[in-house]
């Protein structure tokens, strides 16, 4: 439910409502806006009857909200949030950011490669996966704990912040202590445990879309984050599984617009696992900026054809450098300054 306030309540009229909302055995959530200020209320199971609040003054409007989202939704939150991470902001109207590095981390030397070569071309934040989720279990898992160290030992001889998945509640320690954004990957999208558990840290994180997920249920799954208190959320559309063969995943860069429409946090985009094909991550990734991606995380790889994981999809330091010259002369186009 959220209740929209006259312009010109004052702070006693508001305070009676959320008292009100309160001896429902409810939380009001105040959000301050440009004109006037509305109250969420959360933490109802189904419909709330507002006998009691309806006639209270300075009242102008009672909402009911269906959604299973709340605090995700603009709603609840119409202003857009903007994630910043060691100084890097990420959503609302500025430029985008640039995630890249390995799929996952080999070893140091590797690493560094792939840090210098991607701080060289632009990009901001230096991704590296330490724990890997495989479809089976003999292939490549991560290095685990010393890849986590690998990984920030490189962000830090380049001065980027680093990014790497988290699988696991027990792992949540451990990654916290080196990374600078915690990823919750697809296949743990809906693992509610840790997801809650995320949403206790005040840590940045990047939820990314299951790869059957309906939007709905992708924003639900937010909120389990959002609930928890923890505010600086990314979402990234990594490909949703459908019937075509010939690419990995079907890139849905619909879900670009309609998440801006719904929700008031930042969507980014990671065409290499959409579509699994080195050739068409570049135009991919132009694509997703023009369709008001607020970022893009791309593998890149000192030699693809050797990565113990996602080769295919991972671009050479030259392709990735390409691709960054060619998303400079997109953002002259879109308006963001250089």
């Amino acid at each position: 439910m959220l209740i929209v306030m006259e312009h010109n309540a004052d702070p006693e009229q508001i305070e009676k409502v959320k008292k009100a909302v309160s001896a429902l055995g409810l939380r009001a959530e105040p959000i301050p806006g440009s004109e006037r200020t509305a109250i969420g209320v959360l933490g109802n199971r189904g419909w709330v009857d507002d006998a009691t609040i309806r006639g209270l003054p300075g009242i102008r409007e009672i909402l009911h909200v269906s959604k299973p989202y709340k605090l995700v939704s603009r709603d609840f939150h119409p202003r857009t949030t903007v994630v910043r991470v060691k100084g890097i902001a990420i959503g609302g109207g500025e430029r985008p950011v640039i995630l890249a590095g390995p799929c996952a981390i080999e070893s140091e030397g590797q690493v560094l490669a792939a840090a210098h070569a991607v701080k060289k071309a632009g990009a901001q934040i230096l991704r590296g996966g330490a724990f890997k989720p495989r479809t089976g279990p003999h292939t490549f898992q991560g290095m685990g704990l010393e890849g986590l160290k690998i990984l920030r030992r490189a962000g830090d001889e380049v001065g980027m912040p680093v990014i790497t998945e988290v699988m696991r509640i027990e792992q949540l320690d451990q990654v916290c202590q080196y990374a600078d954004i915690l990823q919750v990957g697809a296949r743990n999208m809906q693992n509610f445990d840790l997801l809650k558990e995320v949403g206790k840290l005040r840590h940045p994180v990047m939820l990314k879309r299951g790869m059957c997920a309906s939007i709905e249920e992708f924003l639900a799954a937010a909120e389990y984050i959002l609930a928890e208190g923890n505010s600086d959320l990314m979402l990234c559309e990594r490909g949703i599984r459908t019937f075509e063969q010939a690419t990995r995943n079907t890139l849905d860069l619909s879900v670009v617009p309609i998440i801006q429409e719904l929700s008031h946090l930042p969507i980014l985009v990671d065409p290499s696992h959409a579509t699994g094909r080195r050739a068409l991550v570049p135009v991919m990734s132009k694509a997703a900026l023009v369709a008001g991606a607020h970022g893009l995380i791309i593998e890149v790889h000192p030699a693809p054809e050797s990565a113990l994981c996602d080769g295919a999809q991972s671009l050479t330091p030259e392709g990735f450098s390409s691709l960054m010259g060619e998303i400079s002369q997109l953002y002259e186009y879109l308006g963001f300054p250089g």
